[in-house]
């Protein structure tokens, strides 16, 4: 997989860096644990706060569509966590079969698609608390203008900045 630079998951070498793909690949999982261990509190807190709605007891007032919602909602959040944590079992599964560079990539793959299942969750979820509170049609522009958010700061910029970062390394 071949994201230029040094990203994780990329298989060639950062520029000034003089390490053995075993080293990169050693390195890279590294930073990818540091990342996961951001995500993954805020992933099962909120997993965590979703599977305790259904315990409340304004949970039976809530129409067919939000408790369809609702359901929605706890199915992309277990599939985020389930993503989100998959790179820990990939690695586990894995440890010691001389596979760390597979590893680090397939471990990326899986945390880009949690990344994307956690905007959907919090998508969901924001819909779903801002319909109960009552926000109407304004509800669907604040999460789209949310959702917009995620994208920007969460793909769209590191996606840019590695696009200029390619291009300053074509002009040199």
């Amino acid at each position: 997989m071949r994201h230029g630079g040094d990203g994780v998951g990329s298989t060639e070498a950062a520029p000034g860096r003089d390490e053995s793909p075993e080293e990169r690949a050693d390195r890279q999982w590294s930073e990818l644990l540091q990342e996961l261990r951001v995500v993954q509190t805020g992933v099962q807190i909120l997993f965590g706060f979703l599977l305790t709605v259904a315990f409340q007891q304004r949970f039976p007032a809530l129409s067919g569509g939000d408790r369809t919602l609702y359901t929605v909602t706890v199915v992309l959040g277990a599939a985020a966590t389930g993503a989100l944590v998959g790179p820990a079992s990939l690695h586990r599964m894995l440890a010691g079969h001389r596979l760390k560079p597979e590893t680090v990539v397939w471990a990326s793959r899986l945390t880009v698609l949690g990344l994307v299942l956690l905007v959907c969750t919090m998508a969901a979820a924001l819909l779903l608390v801002l319909r109960v509170a009552g926000a109407g049609t304004a509800a669907t522009w604040i999460v789209t203008g949310m959702v917009v958010w995620f994208a920007l700061a969460w793909f769209l910029l590191p996606l840019l900045a590695r696009h200029r970062a390619r291009e300053r390394r074509v002009r040199r």
